[in-house]
């Protein structure tokens, strides 16, 4: 796990996010971090599903940090016991970032110690936060950042988080549980209002995200804007045919058919010669 820092490190300024889905232990939390000087801004989540979701490109500083090769944040400081996806399992998906974040687990139960450490964690704060405890903690994120090299100069342009190798995982509610979807599962994207659902190998999951944010997080890797209700997956494109009404596309074996407007006609045909040339 390579972990680097954002900031120089005569005047640290780090990104924290902060997850708790107890808002009186968030708050406690964010004011400890806010009040110590090397701190320089603090992301709140109120459960891992929210904080996974700062892996797309929903925050334009953390975008910029991606861009340069560095971790969508400094330093995660979570709880553990959250409803869904524990803040253990969501702290592996952290993990396997490159460059990934430093950990931080703050929690009133102190019998997960051993595995979070396991995880790489630097510190295991037992609940409730004091500010001179957090500011132990983050004394420990910034010597864990010192130690680390330094990411190359100017990073590098268009960097995604690595998730489980160059993937993106979503999490979607199942039944009260959070299940990881990763983005390379997906096929296509139907807009469904202001949510979006995900067309996969195994079926569909509908999120609260909308289509045109999806269309801009996933357009360098591979997603094209087919019509206003629709983003599909480039490289699953098998044909481009004249149906009735207009275009349509076909994916893969299963010959799914989806229609394309007028407006993304000329794009799409661009991308599909682009990529047949770069193939």
């Amino acid at each position: 796990m390579r972990v680097t820092v954002s900031a120089h490190r005569e005047t640290p300024e780090l990104l924290v996010l902060a997850v708790d889905d107890e808002l009186p232990g968030l708050d406690q939390l964010r004011h400890c971090l806010d009040a110590n000087p090397h701190v320089g801004r603090v992301i709140p989540a109120v459960d891992a599903s929210e904080a996974l979701r700062y892996l797309g490109n929903t925050d334009h500083e953390i975008d910029m940090r991606k861009r340069r090769g560095l971790p969508p944040v400094d330093a995660v400081f979570a709880d553990i016991n959250m409803p869904g996806l524990s803040g253990m399992e969501m702290s592996r998906v952290f993990a396997s970032l490159n460059p990934a974040p430093v950990l931080v687990f703050v929690t009133g139960h102190p019998t997960e110690a051993v595995e979070a450490f396991d995880l790489g964690a630097v510190d295991y704060v037992l609940k409730p936060a004091r500010q001179e405890r957090i500011d132990k903690a983050v004394a420990r994120v910034v010597e864990k950042l010192d130690a680390a090299p330094a990411a190359p100069a100017g990073g590098a342009p268009g960097a995604e988080p690595q998730v489980r190798g160059d993937d993106e995982v979503i999490p979607v509610e199942l039944a009260g549980t959070t299940k990881l979807i990763p983005r390379a599962a997906v096929r296509w994207v139907e807009a469904q209002g202001d949510y979006a659902r995900l067309y996969t190998t195994e079926g569909s999951h509908l999120v609260r995200i909308p289509l045109s944010q999806l269309e801009k997080n996933w357009e360098n890797a591979g997603f094209v804007r087919i019509h206003r209700s629709f983003l599909v997956a480039l490289s699953l494109i098998t044909e481009l045919r004249m149906g009735q009404g207009g275009y349509q596309v076909v994916l893969g074996d299963e010959e799914k058919v989806l229609p394309v407007s007028r407006r993304h006609t000329r794009e799409l045909k661009d991308k599909l010669v682009g990529s047949s040339r770069a193939g």
